[in-house]
């Protein structure tokens, strides 16, 4: 058999270096939950290592799928309501009167001038690979108009369209509309407050759907953030 010889008290660590080890494993342990660990889970990035890094992104990338995950349960649960009964109609005779007919000259139709919004305008195209995911933001101030149109170019996409203000916190979210399976949406977004508006796009086909948004009104600058 083989004796283990067991360490001496001189060499077992102090109480002094047991707290220091314990020290740096601390400070470790929260540059790495800062780091690390807040933006790649819940895009909190205090540091802008995150980003740097490619972490932010992946933690936005996850707030995003679990919302459209709750839209999508909350779409399944809402009740259809049951289709109208047709009520059929009898036809009747049209009525005839002895008098002469009277010429009726129509009012010419004034054309009416599309609504413009000055300011920027930009058109990028986003090619969505089978379940990829995509957003773009507007810098906008509150009160701020912007005419937009997005097509899918004959696919469809699930979209969600919100805002975030400046330092918003982490569970904030102000929605102007979603939808799913939708080749195209089009209209004038407005800013709510000061800070980022924009779209979301999720392709849950099984090819490749590229999405082109033009814009057109008053923003400050347009970015792809995902």
């Amino acid at each position: 058999m083989f004796n283990t010889k067991l360490p001496t008290l001189n060499e077992l660590p102090s109480t002094a270096q047991l707290l220091r080890s314990t020290i740096i494993a601390a400070i470790i342990a929260c540059v790495l939950l800062v780091t690390v660990v807040m933006p790649s889970e819940y895009a909190i990035d205090p540091t802008g290592v995150g980003r740097a890094l490619g972490l932010t992104q992946m933690g936005e990338v996850k707030i995003q799928l679990a919302d459209e995950a709750r839209a999508d349960e909350v779409a399944a649960q809402t009740p259809t309501p049951p289709p109208a009964e047709a009520i059929a109609v009898a036809p009747t005779a049209p009525a005839t009167s002895p008098s002469a007919p009277v010429e009726v000259i129509p009012a010419p139709e004034q054309p009416t001038a599309p609504e413009q919004a000055a300011g920027l305008q930009h058109e990028m195209s986003i090619t969505l690979s089978p379940n990829q995911g995509a957003e773009v933001k507007l810098e906008m101030k509150q009160g701020a108009k912007v005419n937009y149109l997005w097509t899918a170019n004959g696919g469809v996409v699930n979209y969600d369209t919100h805002g975030d203000p400046y330092n918003a916190p982490r569970d904030f979210y102000h929605s102007y509309g979603k939808g799913r399976s939708t080749a195209e949406d089009s209209g004038v977004l407005e800013a709510a407050f000061d800070g980022k508006h924009g779209w979301f796009w999720r392709n849950r086909t099984s090819k490749p759907v590229t999405v082109t948004l033009r814009t057109q009104g008053d923003y400050i600058s347009i970015k792809r953030v995902i």
